[in-house]
């Protein structure tokens, strides 16, 4: 395929986005389509209006073109690239469903949960939205990132406190902003932020060993490989790699999230009611990084169990994993732990940069089929309560007094979806 019809997926505006994969897939031909993976799912697909490299409509594209049969996204705090999503996702013949993830206020004792940053809070996420209740949904969130911004611009001071004596300081509003979609109703996490530092560092000591050094006086590791990536003049992925180093360090910059976030049980409240589908999001322990690129440390495991009954108690359903993320131990207990439990399970590889991959080969794995089943109820779920109604979705009172069963509800709901799909 052209290049020039992949970079228009890119281009500034959802039209103009949208326009160009229209004639993409006009002058697609039969070996430009890509092998199909039935066995597979994505349901936590970052955007431009959070932090990745692709626009909702590249985002589909690139679920396409590894060969997924249904995408789903799920930006920070925002819900805004979400229309374009599901039209690029129907002209590419895709299931599709939208969500959000968001941290809330979670203070039950546990300490740190499953951000690597903050005690009491908690990632989680609404799954499943129905299309006639995005726009409330996301007006409901942009107070949040309203006051998300201006904790983003104090971290941006500090940063610039931190590297100032280096000749190397950041402009909230000259090099953060224009990273993101802040005005079209995107978040700014702190990922723009380091992003940022990542263009400063590059253009004060280039592709060099110079760069190596100073990041390595600073204290941070810098792995053989990606010491290779930093120093390779062609390596059109370089801010990224960059920033995976410069966020090892965080602490000397990071401010506790407070007023930007709702308290858990008042979202849960709020994403049922909008009909989504409310789920946590679960992390797992690190000692052996599974996928080589995070750092020990501890989470939930400890009291994974006591965890999950106080967060069903205040109404969330599901919990989102990344199987490529956790170890075959670790996610064994976590299914029998929501089998016990009757929480729906959610899979999603978290992509938000060039370097990850839209597919999970590990949903091949029969262990995993029913993660595959789960997605088209999540599909099935959206689509029908779009059409009918947040009351025909698969966790609403009638339907749970009309189909009690989990099992049989997803079993239901995953036919709903698969039907969705034109073929």
């Amino acid at each position: 395929m052209d290049a020039k019809f992949i970079e228009g997926l890119n281009a500034p505006t959802a039209e103009e986005r949208l326009q160009a994969l229209e004639i993409l897939l006009e002058n697609q031909t039969e070996s430009d389509k890509p092998v199909v993976r039935e066995n597979d799912a994505n349901n936590h697909i970052h955007t431009i209006y959070s932090f990745s490299p692709y626009s909702p409509t590249k985002a589909a594209y690139m679920a396409y073109i590894a060969g997924l049969t249904s995408a789903g996204i799920m930006d920070h705090d925002s819900l805004s690239g979400a229309i374009e999503f599901k039209k690029a996702c129907e002209m590419l013949g895709l299931g599709h469903t939208c969500g959000v993830e968001v941290r809330a206020k979670f203070d039950r004792g546990f300490g740190r949960i499953n951000h690597p940053d903050q005690n009491d809070c908690i990632y989680m996420a609404a799954h499943g939205i129905p299309e006639q209740n995005l726009e409330a949904f996301n007006e409901y969130l942009s107070s949040f990132r309203i006051k998300r911004n201006l904790r983003d611009q104090k971290m941006c001071k500090a940063i610039s406190d931190k590297y100032g004596k280096f000749g190397i300081e950041l402009d909230f509003k000259k090099d953060v902003l224009p990273l993101a979609q802040a005005e079209f109703g995107g978040s700014i996490t702190e990922r723009h932020l380091l992003y940022a530092l990542a263009n400063k560092l590059e253009k004060k000591f280039g592709r060099t060993d110079d760069l190596l050094n100073f990041l390595e006086s600073l204290g941070l590791k810098v792995s053989e490989k990606i010491k290779a990536f930093l120093l390779d003049q062609n390596n059109d992925k370089f801010l990224y790699d960059l920033l995976g180093v410069l966020k090892a360090d965080t602490k000397f910059f990071y401010i506790d999230a407070d007023e930007e976030m709702p308290e858990a049980e008042d979202f849960v409240k709020k994403a049922i009611e909008f009909g989504a589908i409310p789920a946590y999001a679960y992390l797992g322990d690190v000692g052996e990084s599974v996928t080589g690129d995070k750092k020990a440390q501890t989470f939930e495991d400890a009291y994974l169990p006591e965890l999950l009954k106080e967060i069903k108690k205040i109404g969330i359903k599901a919990v989102a994993y990344m199987p490529t993320r956790n170890t075959p131990a670790q996610l064994e207990r976590l299914g029998k732990l929501c089998k016990e439990n009757d929480l729906f399970e959610i899979s999603g590889e978290d992509v938000n940069s060039p370097r990850q991959k839209f597919e999970c080969a590990a949903l091949a794995n029969p262990q995993f089929s029913h993660l595959i089943d789960a997605t088209w109820a999540l599909i099935g779920h959206e689509a029908i309560s779009t059409k009918h109604g947040v009351e025909a979705g698969m966790f609403s009172k009638t339907t749970m007094q009309k189909t009690p069963n989990l099992l049989e509800r997803i079993a239901i709901y995953s036919e709903i979806g698969r039907n969705t799909v034109k073929k």
